[in-house]
């Protein structure tokens, strides 16, 4: 079976639904500190009749008509057996350049580096590797991301501050499979037999 790469933001959102085992290895070029581990990402999508889409929009003074939905993005502990903080979360508005869809906008209600609203540019190469640049106040950041397999995807990610690279992430995320992926699995597994 063949990849598929998702090549709209919306398309992304939807392959990217579920919870994923995140494994990730930081850089810090000005730490010492170590913030590399594993931690779980939750991806819902959000869809376009959904409030917090024109809220967002309303925020960042962007057309809620233009908007074709989003994503809300949680992260928490790996083996957390408590709800996520909504602290360590934001939505995602996809707001495309045209009707192709391969590029636009992502309107943020909260930044990952900087905690403040944020507009986003996003593309996808014709290879699928989603690219997201992000301008903060105070430094620049760049993410890419594509997937492997269906269950398997990568992310890289850079922060650059005025006086250059401080940061640079990798990440390897397995999709986790559900309680009722998982029985029906065994059930297949165990009709082998």
């Amino acid at each position: 079976m063949s990849l598929i790469a998702p090549m709209t933001m919306m398309d992304f959102f939807r392959k990217s639904e579920g919870t994923w085992l995140t494994l990730r290895a930081v850089h810090h070029f000005d730490l010492v500190d170590d913030e590399s581990g594993e931690s779980n990402l939750i991806v819902q999508v959000v869809e376009r009749d959904d409030p917090k889409v024109a809220a967002i929009c309303t925020q960042q003074a962007i057309d809620p008509a233009c908007a074709m939905g989003g994503g809300r993005f949680m992260w928490q502990a790996n083996l957390d057996d408590e709800p996520p903080n909504a602290d360590y979360g934001a939505v995602l508005i996809d707001v495309p350049d045209d009707e192709t869809k391969v590029s636009g906008k992502l309107i943020r209600d909260r930044g990952y580096v900087e905690k403040i609203p944020v507009i986003s540019r996003y593309w996808f190469g014709k290879d699928g590797i989603l690219t997201i640049d992000t301008e903060y106040d105070n430094n620049q950041g760049q993410e890419r991301c594509w997937f492997i397999t269906d269950d398997f995807r990568v992310r890289v990610s850079s922060v650059r501050m005025t006086n250059g690279v401080n940061l640079t992430t990798y990440c390897s995320e397995r999709r986790c499979i559900g309680d009722r992926a998982l029985a029906a699995m065994i059930e297949r597994n165990l009709a082998r037999v």
